[in-house]
């Protein structure tokens, strides 16, 4: 017998996912006149990525600037005129309804002006661009994409038996086929609200920390979910438990004489097994030969050896 951590496991598949992920589009039609980044490299949030020619952008805004300085000067003749009695409402009413429209009308042109630059909305590696400068694009059209991996996200389902079993902040192990050798410790953050009814399973979703960027949204996945762990549990090797009618037996040792057990086994795993029930720390166990055994057969305990020391 020994008293060792067991860790209640689900074991599922799933696909990595990055923590943010978009394609760069224009909000504007235009000529892209200049790409500021290098494909593969890491961009800082705001960083300007494309520059599309401003030419007409600016002109614009210079047009909108000088009807907005008209429509100032008109207004304020419109009030004083008003002020006098020269002028009716209805006049110092449209001057001042033109002002507000040419108001808008300017901040509309410097709102266009400034989507000739289109900036990263967050930190992240830029991808591989998909046209080239002199190109003229449309509105949403796709230039680039942008990927932050760090945190990665895993996503993966499991069924619904285990629904009583999972919740936020679990830890969970991810194994994928790129690098065999290693596993990647995660967290789970999210729960789907609800089962899926074609497969009867439940999504859930955990973030793994990434700064080496090893680890690539879309890889596939090997998931073991750890959904409870107890510290202190009873494990006794595999072959010291038999069965006996509808129940699992083993053979204590008591006042040097074989006493019949039974017990409620849980894990499974390696060759041991997790007794729930039925023995208590410090109970000494037959591992081997019971089958020879009997209740209240004399049982001479043997000195366990020594191991051999590391070399």
């Amino acid at each position: 017998m020994e008293i060792s951590a067991v860790e209640d496991e689900v074991k599922a598949i799933g696909s990595l996912r990055a923590n943010e992920q978009v394609v760069i589009r224009p909000e504007i039609a235009g000529r892209i006149t200049q790409f500021l980044f290098e494909e593969g490299a890491r961009v800082e949030k705001g960083a300007v990525l494309v520059r599309i020619d401003d030419t007409a952008y600016q002109a614009e805004l210079a047009q909108a600037n000088t009807a907005l300085t008209l429509s100032k000067r008109n207004f304020d003749r419109a009030q004083e005129l008003f002020r006098r009695d020269a002028a009716s409402t209805r006049a110092r009413d449209e001057a001042q309804a033109k002002l507000e429209s040419d108001r808008a009308n300017l901040e509309l042109a410097r709102t266009r002006l400034a989507k000739t630059q289109i900036k990263a909305p967050f930190a992240g590696t830029i991808g591989l661009r998909l046209v080239s400068v002199g190109a003229y694009v449309s509105p949403g059209q796709d230039i680039v994409d942008l990927v932050n991996a760090d945190p990665i996200k895993v996503d993966f389902s499991i069924p619904e038996r285990f629904l009583s079993a999972v919740k936020v902040g679990q830890s969970l192990s991810v194994a994928v086929d790129a690098f065999p050798d290693e596993t990647f410790a995660g967290e789970v953050y999210a729960v789907a609200p609800q089962v899926d009814q074609q497969g009867r399973t439940l999504a859930l979703r955990a973030r793994i920390a990434n700064p080496s960027g090893k680890l690539k949204p879309g890889l596939f996945a090997r998931v073991r979910l750890i959904t409870q762990v107890r510290p202190r549990a009873i494990v006794i090797p595999e072959q010291a438990v038999f069965a006996r009618g509808d129940g699992w037996l083993v053979f204590t040792v008591v006042d040097a004489k074989a006493k019949l057990t039974k017990i409620a086994t849980g894990i499974r795993r390696a060759g041991k097994v997790e007794v729930v029930s039925g023995l208590k720390e410090g109970d000494v166990v037959v591992s081997a030969g019971h089958i020879k055994l009997r209740e209240g057969a004399p049982v001479k305990v043997l000195p366990v050896a020594p191991k051999p020391a590391k070399s």
